[in-house]
This record gives C-alpha cells, structure tokens and sequence, in this order.
C-alpha cells in the first residue's frame, strides 16, 4: 500500500529527466539500507549499554569515579 503522499512524491519524481530518477532512487534505497542497518544495531545494543551503566554505576558506588567539568572538556 502507497500513501497519497508517497505517491505524489513518486509521481513527481517521474517527471524527472532519467539520471536523475537514477539519483534519486540511489539515494532513496541506501537511506532505507541505512535506517534498517541503523534498527538492527540499536535492537541489539542494548542488553549492552545496560551492562555499561551497571558497571558505571558500581564505579560510581565504589568511588572510582569523579566529577565531569565541562571547562576541562
């Protein structure tokens, strides 16, 4: 199914000249290609990101952590 929007997108992509119907679906596709690749990371990042704020947070409970300043930055 195609939304009325999608497919006036597509209708006035399609009175482009060809090269840059060409362009245009390139850069369509690998912008779909990146957004999946971009799901899938962030699908599986995350038991992993818990297991760093944990280890953060015991760090921070054993006191071997130190405060951030931003002008040192």
């Amino acid at each position: 199914m195609v939304t009325k929007h999608l497919e006036k997108a597509f209708d006035q992509a399609s009175k482009l000249p060809a090269s840059e119907q060409e362009q245009l679906a390139s850069w369509i596709l690998e912008e779909l290609k990146t957004e999946r690749q971009w799901s899938r990371s962030l699908a599986t990042s995350g038991e992993k990101l818990v297991g760093l704020a944990e280890e953060a947070l015991r760090e921070h409970a054993a006191g071997e952590s130190e405060e951030l300043d931003p002008d040192k930055l």
